[in-house]
Parts: C-alpha cells; sequence; structure tokens
C-alpha cells in the first residue's frame, strides 16, 4: 500500500523539524524523499521502523547517538547507514538537504525523552503503543 506518493510532509510527527518531501512510500517495501531538516532538532532521541541510507546534499547535521557519542555529516558521495536500532537525535545548524532510501518498516520503534527517564513505543501513525519508565 502506498502511504505517500508525491508529496510533501513532515517526517517524525506533527511537531518534527523535518520536512519530507516523498517520491514514494510504501511501508512493506522501500521509501524514496528528500528531506530538508530546518535548523534546530528535536529534543526526544528516537530509533527508527526502518534501515535507511541517507547523502548529505546541503548544509551540516550533527547527530547525537542515546549514549552521548557525536558525529558530524556533511555533503559526501558516500551514504550514512542509519539502522533501525540507532537511538539517536539529528541537530541541524542551518537548514540541511539530504536525500534518503529507505528500507521496509517494522511495526515499532520508540522514543526517549530527553532526560531518558521515559520510552515510548510508537507504531503506525505515531500510535502510542506503550510507555514506561527507565
Amino acid at each position: 500500500m502506498i502511504t505517500h506518493f508525491l508529496n510533501k510532509t513532515k517526517d517524525g510527527g506533527k511537531t518534527s523539524p523535518v520536512d519530507a518531501y516523498f517520491l514514494f512510500e510504501i511501508k512493506g517495501l522501500c521509501s524514496v524523499a528528500l528531506l530538508k531538516f530546518n535548523k534546530g532538532g528535536r529534543e526526544d532521541f528516537h530509533s527508527h521502523a526502518f534501515n535507511a541510507l541517507t547523502w548529505f546534499i546541503t548544509g551540516d547535521l550533527t547527530e547525537q547517538k542515546i549514549d552521548g557519542t557525536l558525529k558530524k555529516y556533511k555533503r559526501s558521495i558516500l551514504p550514512k547507514f542509519t539502522s533501525k536500532s540507532n537511538c539517536h537525535r539529528v541537530i541541524a545548524r542551518k537548514d540541511s538537504w539530504c536525500f534518503t532510501l529507505r528500507g521496509s518498516w517494522e511495526e515499532e520503534w520508540y522514543e526517549i525523552n530527553n532526560s531518558k527517564t521515559e520510552k515510548t513505543v510508537l507504531t503506525n501513525n505515531r500510535k502510542i503503543v506503550s510507555k514506561e519508565k527507565i
């Protein structure tokens, strides 16, 4: 089932600073999109329901993993691989553009709040499956 086709939407929920311009998204197969990371970032850490390859086109981004590790990314012909299990958040110093290829979706992924005290498990349409204190 095609969930997106030639449209623009927020990537990561209504309050996300990331705009996605989908060529298409078929969650059971793959997705192709341009992403605009608007300056700033989300406070919560998150995993993904999919593996992704991402090519940085303009700007630069800093990825902060849940363990505190920081890595900067900028334009490159080599893609960044993001696994489903990578719990992180991304901060853009300025508006930045990326091209992404995403694999098929798992049923669930999660977010961990900024203070690292609560984990929220999500499913399609960001529906909450469970919340737990950590």
